[in-house]
């Protein structure tokens, strides 16, 4: 017959007197539900002590990422994003030559203050 170690045969390794209830598994507690753009209903749990000013208005949906809010028929917008811009969009957007000009005389003058100043 082979033995070892201390435990007894049947017991978990660290069992105790405690139960659940010693462990705070069993504290009152409040299930806040929030809902994202798209419907879906995520459901928070807080302990039932906590101020009602401390639990958040707003979290991120775990279901679709989106910002969801406690109010379910006003819930946050789905955030914009911009599209994604190409070379060619960038360089259109470039300023002209007398701009790029009167920025550049503008910054040299202001250099040159400073400069004057020290």
């Amino acid at each position: 017959m082979a033995t070892g170690g201390n435990a007894i045969r049947g017991t978990r390794v660290g069992a105790g007197p405690m139960g659940e209830q010693d462990h705070g598994h069993h504290a009152d507690r409040v299930a806040v539900s929030y809902w994202d753009a798209l419907g879906n209903e995520t459901v928070r749990y807080f302990a039932a002590g906590i101020a009602e000013e401390e639990i958040p208005e707003t979290i991120d949906s775990p279901h679709s990422g989106l910002p969801a809010g406690r109010d379910k028929a006003n819930p946050p917008a789905v955030a914009k994003t911009e599209p994604y811009k190409t070379h060619l969009a960038y360089v259109k957007e470039r300023r002209t030559d007398e701009e790029a000009e009167s920025i550049l005389g503008d910054a040299l003058q202001q250099l040159r203050e400073r400069r004057g100043q020290d």
